[in-house]
């Protein structure tokens, strides 16, 4: 026991010193790491409530304009056996991934639209338009050349849809296929 006793120096005197500077520095650490895991904790959860926010109001759009299509699509091809729908690819997170349109034209069955013919797709591509400008309609709607690929049959379709759509409206219609020019309203 003397040769443990040898042994031991002199007890450092700072060591109290330093002990409470480590304390501090702990207590310190401490308090950053809590102010940093609430900043943390605030920022996740305003993270998830615009994400939130994001798929409430793109579903919104998203279940009106799937609702619309089919309507639409059925009066523009005059016939109830005609269908449209729209399906998102990511269930999920929808406004990350595409959606997924496809048309059955009338008496005919599925085929992609890659298969449809210039007039069905033109007649689909406009079902969509207007299924969209339905969600929240715009003062005014310009349509460039639409009948370009369109038969007499789907442009007079056409035009009584949108007069249809635009009663009490200042409306013109420009059909370039018979050269004339249309006003209503």
């Amino acid at each position: 026991m003397l040769n443990t006793l040898q042994r031991i120096t002199a007890p450092n005197m700072k060591a109290m010193e330093k002990l409470d500077a480590v304390k501090d520095k702990l207590q310190e650490t401490t308090n950053e790491f809590e102010v940093a895991r609430k900043k943390a904790k605030k920022a996740k959860n305003d993270f998830e409530t615009i994400q939130k926010k994001r798929f409430d109001r793109f579903m919104n759009a998203f279940e009106h304009v799937s609702a619309k299509i089919d309507e639409i699509y059925k009066h523009l091809a005059n016939s109830p056996s005609a269908q449209a729908f729209l399906g998102p690819e990511n269930p999920e997170e929808p406004y990350l991934d595409g959606i997924s349109y496809n048309c059955v034209a009338p008496g005919k069955r599925f085929r992609p639209m890659d298969n449809l013919s210039g007039g069905e797709k033109t007649v689909a591509a406009l079902a969509l338009l207007f299924a969209i400008h339905s969600y929240q309609p715009s003062p005014f709607f310009v349509l460039d050349e639409i009948d370009a690929a369109l038969d007499n049959t789907n442009i007079n379709r056409v035009a009584r849809y949108i007069r249809k759509q635009n009663r009490g409206r200042h409306t013109v219609y420009h059909n370039l296929t018979e050269g004339r020019i249309l006003h209503q309203g």
